[in-house]
């Protein structure tokens, strides 16, 4: 990467969760080293409806400049609080267009979603989400609303299936050197739990939780996580075993999650 700098790209709606996730995103910079991009595409149908062309293109540049005041008011104070760049810019047209056009050609290293109660993105009748995990290689982070990643407070790391490799190494290692504790390892197996200890190189101090598998088995390592405080969770999206249920994972569990590959 460039001057070493990790590329964080929010993408966003503008609605109430807004502010957590930047403020989360912005944590997170803080923490690795990295600068935040906020990215924000609404639909033309949002701002207008049956007007003239010109009529049209008027409401909508008017609109544009509102817009543009809106993000400025909740990025700046943002920036300022964490001492992280943060870049804005936001489109009309649609949504998963513009969107891909702005992953290709910003090359972020993260992509930040913010993550309601019920449901992802807000514009979720897109499938943004999944369109996203299918667009973007890189790591995703979503981030949680009620449970959102603060760098005052203290830092409790699971990882869910030892998301460990080689190409995300670098990355992983900088939020275990933060970490208040040992990072808890959680996976997924088809024998009787057990508590064992993990033999990876990196996670020199931890101890590995394995859940037998079944239909509950979200719900229960979420209720774990829950109990133990875990407020950033690791979980390779690539894994057989959870490849099926990752839209569960995201939506069962409450805290922030950092998707590797």
């Amino acid at each position: 990467m460039k001057n070493n700098k990790y590329k964080i790209l929010v993408l966003s709606d503008l609605t109430k969760t807004t502010k957590n996730t930047l403020k989360s995103s912005a944590s997170l910079a803080k923490m690795i080293g990295g600068t935040v991009d906020f990215f924000c595409v609404k639909k033309p149908t949002e701002i207008v409806e049956k007007e003239s062309q010109l009529s049209a293109m008027r409401t909508i540049n008017k609109e544009y400049f509102a817009i543009d005041k809106a993000i400025e008011k909740i990025v700046k104070p943002i920036s300022d609080e964490f001492g992280v760049t943060i870049t804005h810019n936001h489109t009309f047209g649609n949504v998963k267009n513009e969107i891909g056009d702005y992953i290709s050609t910003n090359n972020p290293d993260v992509i930040v979603i913010g993550k309601r109660k019920s449901k992802i993105f807000g514009i979720l009748g897109d499938n943004i989400t999944d369109f996203v995990l299918k667009k973007f290689n890189g790591i995703i982070v979503i981030a949680s609303d009620d449970n959102t990643v603060d760098i005052s407070k203290h830092l409790s790391l699971g990882m869910l299936n030892e998301p460990l490799t080689d190409k995300n190494k670098a990355f992983t290692e900088k939020f275990i050197s933060l970490s208040s504790n040992p990072p808890k390892v959680f996976k997924i197996h088809d024998k009787t739990n057990l508590i064992t200890e993990s033999n990876s190189t990196i996670l020199t101090e931890t101890q590995e939780y394995i859940f037998d598998k079944g239909d509950n088995i979200i719900k229960n390592i979420s209720n774990y996580l829950s109990k133990s405080n875990v407020n950033l969770l690791f979980v390779d999206r690539e894994k057989e075993s959870l490849k099926p249920n990752i839209k569960d994972v995201i939506n069962n569990i409450d805290c922030t999650l950092i998707l590797t590959n």
